[in-house]
């Protein structure tokens, strides 16, 4: 299984955040449709079994954004129009869970110094549907569900420090995160770049981060979603392109 290390940053002002993207020449991986939405449903048993391992079972389906009117004659994809990924994430071998400071729905990754580590083994899918009934059919229930508009760079190659390392803004009901991922010493660098130091770094999931907003506003957690208003408002807008 590959390895991922990671860390989350809370983004606080997305104009400084852009021009310092654009200062490091940083680049969409997707050129025709960079902003994707992604619609997330995390599986377990009713008794949270693979949670308490710090282990995570996540269907996604992925959903390119129209290209803007001056693309608009470069097609996306048709494999990107709309793909399903399912992911298994689990901690190193190494690791024991009971050790990591792991709970459910929490980090599901091992918590090096300021880094959250895990294995992880993701594959296409051509049927969200049936895959959901075969999870289902093992016992096993879509419990938490979450989205979010995904932004994914990088570097160029004259940078040779970022080789490996993605940059991924996060657009989500809670807030604007950065998803930094590759080797270590990218991520200092690029996290010190960006202009954030290691004690913003945060190697809690979305979960996590959902619950602790719910807290804040007395609400009770149910599924990290946009609201329907924020939702039209964004179809009108991508209508308008």
């Amino acid at each position: 299984m590959a390895q991922e290390t990671e860390i989350k940053l809370k983004v606080t002002n997305e104009k400084g955040l852009q021009r310092a993207l654009k200062r490091l020449r940083a680049e969409p991986v997707s050129k025709t449709s960079p902003r994707v939405h992604e619609f997330n449903v995390i599986f377990d048993h009713e008794d949270g079994a693979l949670a308490k391992r710090g282990q995570l079972l996540r269907i996604r389906t992925e959903t390119a954004e129209p290209p803007k009117k001056k693309s608009a004659k470069k097609s996306v994809p048709t494999a990107w129009k709309q793909r399903v990924l399912v992911t298994f994430k689990r901690p190193p071998e190494d690791n024991d869970p009971s050790s990591s400071g792991n709970a459910p729905g929490h980090t599901s990754g091992r918590i090096t110094g300021r880094y959250k580590i895990r294995e992880e083994l993701e594959l296409e899918v051509s049927d969200a549907g049936a895959l959901t009934k075969i999870f289902e059919g093992l016992g096993m229930a879509g419990w938490f569900r979450y989205e979010k508009y995904r932004t994914t760079y990088a570097l160029g190659k004259a940078q040779g420090w970022a080789k490996g390392l993605l940059i991924e803004l996060d657009e989500t009901p809670v807030g604007i995160f950065l998803e930094l991922e590759g080797p270590v010493e990218a991520i200092d660098r690029a996290a010190e770049e960006l202009g954030f130091t290691k004690s913003d770094y945060i190697n809690k999931n979305y979960l996590a981060l959902y619950v602790e907003e719910c807290r804040k506003r007395a609400e009770e957690p149910r599924h990290m979603l946009f609201g329907p208003t924020k939702l039209a408002a964004k179809s009108a807008a991508a209508n308008k392109k």
